[in-house]
């Protein structure tokens, strides 16, 4: 590929421009009971890499690779469904039911205990969600209970009799998922919701007042209730709540990649938007706290195709459902959204990309088979990896691109993290220029002396390039030779359609 004259961008990085701690919890992801997720996915017992409780264990050392921190689970559209003591108990007692949500047979077999567990294996906090669609208070009291009381009443004493003698210990909790969508089982309307939440987030407190507790934000920024939604039902449950959700997908639409690689213009709006949202609210109750915001639901999928798959006729057991098989520019808007929730790490301090294993996901497996990594694992296990300490904001001054939905769009977007520790600081940049590397010159020196660490770009002559079982690798970080730090300025030159970590420490 022959490419188009380098442009240039700038920016100054400063251990003052302090935005907020990097919040560990921005790395967290999302099982769902929907299609390979969770059978054949995390879970798949008679596998030759299977445990003893049936769990992958090559899946779970690529979870571990990853880099996740929490994982938000049953749903999703599922838990509008969800009767959680389905899943407890003695395999062979659990009933079979259907989904109403995916159209799918549920068998049971894998359920709250054994989430538990598996992600005491991963290292990973659980993060629940309740059931506000067709179920309400009791039921999420009932649950909560079961959880984290360590014992002395039916409930705490059944999951004790059930193998897990110390209590599960769930902090964080979702009341509810995507009410405002007409396609969830028991939609509502924001006062109806906002009313239940509030109702149920008081109980639970009553149970446990440390409790994190998060309200359902809209759906999408295109729903046609968007802001009011978010407006009326904090109006009911500020006091109760601590965080609102905000979910995203993003994906390449008629061709246009440019608008395409410019997604994350649409998920910064969508967050001041939330926030302006949540501040109004806080200043008319007069409200000491803040709300904000787990963005836990976030991917690259390419929704136009769901209603291909989807099944018609029959109920099966966790069919293939929503695989998309991720290339290189779907991973580099991956890290560009990824950077978005860096730069917003003061009031973004949860998020969960949906999902982790086959659906929409950065890890895929065969059944009785391979598990391998997709192109989007990689910008996501870097920036788990190396963003510690402080994101550091960075204004550059870019070239910049017309887009037809968001207009001029910068050719750079980039973020840093600083460790005051270590005195690592790491610079995650995106190059979105189609055709031409970005030359980018970093002013260093309020770092002191500083040398290059490691430099990596996620690049490629195909844009459009995938990792498949058979050539696992093919788009993966390389070394990116152009970075060097000379006289207080990093210089390095970012190629098209790339993904870019910059490692700096104390020389």
């Amino acid at each position: 590929m022959t490419h188009a004259t380098p442009r240039t961008a700038r920016f100054t990085l400063d251990p003052a421009f302090r935005v907020a701690p990097v919040s560990r919890r921005t790395f967290g992801s999302f099982v769902e009971h929907l299609g390979r997720c969770v059978y054949t996915g995390i879970f798949e017992p008679g596998h030759p890499a299977a445990d003893a409780d049936g769990l992958r264990t090559d899946v779970l050392e690529l979870i571990r690779e990853l880099g996740v921190s929490t994982v938000r689970y049953p749903g999703g559209n599922f838990v509008s469904g969800y009767r959680w003591e389905d899943g407890v108990g003695p395999v062979q007692d659990r009933p079979t039911r259907l989904d109403l949500a995916w159209h799918s047979t549920e068998p049971n077999t894998f359920g709250l205990d054994e989430f538990i567990r598996w992600t005491g294996k991963a290292g990973l906090e659980p993060m629940m969600a309740v059931n506000l669609g067709t179920r309400g208070v009791q039921e999420a009291l009932d649950l909560l209970e079961y959880c984290n009381i360590p014992g002395g009443t039916r409930l705490s004493d059944q999951r004790v009799a059930n193998g897990a003698k110390q209590p599960h210990g769930v902090r964080m909790w979702c009341l509810g998922n995507e009410m405002d969508g007409q396609w969830q089982i028991g939609h509502k309307n924001a006062d109806e919701y906002g009313r239940l939440a509030a109702e149920t987030g008081r109980a639970m407190r009553m149970i446990d007042a440390n409790l994190e507790l998060v309200a359902c934000g809209s759906s999408g920024s295109n729903m046609p209730t968007f802001g009011q939604w978010e407006a009326t039902v904090l109006d009911h449950a500020y006091d109760v709540v601590d965080y609102v959700s905000c979910h995203a997908y993003y994906e390449e639409k008629d061709g246009d990649l440019g608008g395409f690689l410019a997604s994350a213009v649409n998920m910064e709006n969508f967050i001041a938007d939330v926030v302006s949202t949540a501040d109004h609210v806080r200043a008319k109750k007069r409200a000491k706290k803040r709300i904000n915001i787990s963005f836990d639901e976030w991917n690259v999928w390419y929704m136009s195709r769901l209603q291909d798959e989807f099944p018609k006729d029959e109920w099966p057991v966790a069919p293939r459902l929503l695989e998309d098989h991720y290339h290189l520019a779907d991973a580099v808007v991956v890290g560009s959204l990824l950077i978005t929730l860096l730069r917003n790490s003061d009031r973004v301090t949860s998020a969960s990309l949906a999902q982790l294993v086959n659906v929409i996901a950065p890890i895929m497996t065969e059944a009785g088979g391979r598990a391998w990594r997709q192109t989007t694992f990689h910008p996501f296990a870097q920036a788990s990896r190396y963003a510690i300490g402080d994101v550091l904001r960075v204004e550059p001054v870019s070239p910049t691109y017309e887009t037809a939905e968001y207009g001029d769009v910068d050719l750079l977007q980039a973020v840093a993290t600083h460790d005051e520790q270590t005195g690592a600081t790491t610079v995650f940049a995106v190059n979105r220029s189609q055709d031409a590397p970005l030359s980018l010159e970093v002013d260093t020196r309020a770092f002191g002396s500083v040398r290059l660490a490691e430099a990596t770009t996620l690049a490629g002559d195909d844009a459009y390039a995938r990792n498949t079982a058979e050539d696992p690798d093919r788009v993966t970080p390389q070394p990116n030779a152009s970075a060097a730090v000379d006289g207080g300025t990093l210089r390095v030159s970012l190629p098209p359609v790339s993904w870019n970590v910059i490692r700096l420490v104390r020389s």
